[in-house]
């Protein structure tokens, strides 16, 4: 394929079709080398690195609104997202397709050279990384805040160094890649703690919270955490999220709006409020304008949390792909939504914990739809049915192939012999990033 001649289709199926991530090395030689050859774009402004297991991207998303409200120019970095140009964002709006493949023909002759140099080549994923970092230095951002893609200390994203460095709750997850204890994950998320940053971290489990310690105290690094210097201080549901009372690190704030819903996008807001201060202030615990932080909340948006689609019924995305994040869904859609019968339609990768996954689900849903989506890696429908009857039992549970008629049904079952007096029904599409991906596109139909 010719760089120089390549549309955006094109683009996105050249770079999935790179080395998979699946087959990757552990280092950082490839991606230093790509950001060597293009002059170290990652070096051109200051950068707040998010990593941790789940919140990533609704953390990296608050904290841009935040750093936007305070008149900064920022870039923004997340992983995954619906389409893949909405990877990489300028001043709170993703590059589109026509500026996304300029970025991929910018870098692709360098992109060359360390394929050539290298043992393998790069994956779909270090060239994007190398993109929007180039993204970054050409539209001459302040800061970007980035999101960590997988682990921490060899993920492509730690080629920079992060002054102020996120941990959101470290759970389970990647275990084939990270390690199979929860000590094992974190001693590779704390890689991007480096030396002088300042660390805002989530209340952890001591197996986590441990190595974030250590590493604080090996490289000089400042810490934060959740529930002792900042947090949520109290939270009550309205109409189209909740309402908080923030504990930053320099002041409370009361009264924020947040559309989000669940307990766990609350945890999210403190800890984007926290990282926001650091950074403003230097490190330093520097209270902002409580219109700015109002503000900054009620202009977040992360899609595919929880994200309603369409109404009457009502039907949710939801990108939860491991049991802690499930755990959350469960209990947010328990809470905040008045379902009196809730139906899930559940696609989720082999490879993950699927079984948790239900049994975290279970309490939350009257029935499920099993199907699968377009990932290879996507659990047989018939095997996931099999496998939820398990956890929910055979008459709670239906299979259907394909998601169209997964949703369909899905649709059907809710509202079956239903008296809408009674309360509300609902859809709830969940078990990957891929599903929420191409639930979207059938129901932006």
């Amino acid at each position: 394929m010719d760089p120089t001649d390549t549309g955006y289709a094109q683009v996105v199926a050249e770079l999935q079709q790179r080395w998979p991530d699946s087959q990757v090395v552990p280092t950082l030689e490839r991606e230093a080398r790509l950001m060597e050859l293009l002059g170290d774009p990652q070096r051109t402004c200051q950068v707040i690195h998010v990593g941790g297991t789940n919140g990533k991207s609704s953390t990296t998303r608050m904290i841009d609104t935040l750093l936007r409200e305070a008149g900064l120019r920022v870039g923004r970095f997340t992983s995954p997202e619906p389409r893949l140009s909405d990877r990489i964002a300028l001043h709170g709006e993703p590059v589109d397709e026509e500026r996304f493949v300029e970025l991929y023909q910018e870098i692709a002759p360098y992109v060359a050279i360390v394929d050539k140099e290298a043992a393998q080549p790069l994956t779909g994923f270090e060239v994007v990384t190398g993109m929007a970092f180039a993204a970054f230095a050409d539209a001459g951002v302040d800061v970007a805040v980035v999101e960590v893609g997988m682990g921490g200390s060899w993920d492509c994203t730690n080629v920079a160094d992060g002054t102020v460095a996120v941990l959101t709750p470290i759970a389970l997850d990647h275990q084939k890649y990270l390690g199979d204890t929860i000590l094992d994950i974190a001693l590779e998320k704390v890689g991007i703690i480096k030396p002088g940053a300042t660390v805002i971290t989530a209340g952890q489990t001591e197996a986590a919270a441990r190595p974030i310690l250590e590493r604080c105290a090996e490289v000089g690094a400042t810490i934060a955490r959740e529930g002792v210097e900042f947090g949520v201080l109290r939270r009550a549901v309205a109409v189209g999220g909740q309402v908080l009372t923030l504990q930053g690190l320099g002041a409370s704030y009361e009264e924020v709006f947040l559309p989000l819903h669940g307990a766990h996008q609350a945890q999210n807001a403190a800890l984007a409020l926290a990282a926001t201060e650091a950074f403003l202030g230097a490190g330093e615990a520097r209270p902002l304008e409580a219109d700015l932080v109002r503000a900054g909340f009620a202009a977040a948006r992360s899609p595919g949390r929880l994200e309603r689609v369409r109404t009457a019924p009502t039907i949710l995305l939801d990108a939860a792909h491991n049991p802690h994040g499930m755990a959350a869904t469960a209990a947010a859609v328990t809470e905040e939504f008045d379902f009196r019968r809730l139906v899930a339609v559940v696609a989720a990768a082999a490879d993950k914990d699927v079984r948790g996954m239900l049994e975290a689900l279970e309490p939350a849903v009257t029935a499920v739809v099993a199907t699968r989506n377009t990932s290879p890696r996507s659990m047989p429908a018939g095997q996931l049915a099999a496998l939820a009857a398990t956890v929910f039992g055979e008459d709670r549970v239906t299979v259907a192939p394909a998601l169209p008629e997964a949703i369909e049904l899905a649709v059907a079952l809710a509202e079956q012999d239903f008296d809408s007096a009674l309360g509300g029904v609902g859809v709830l599409i969940t078990g990957s990033v891929v599903t929420v991906t191409d639930a979207r596109v059938l129901l932006a139909g």
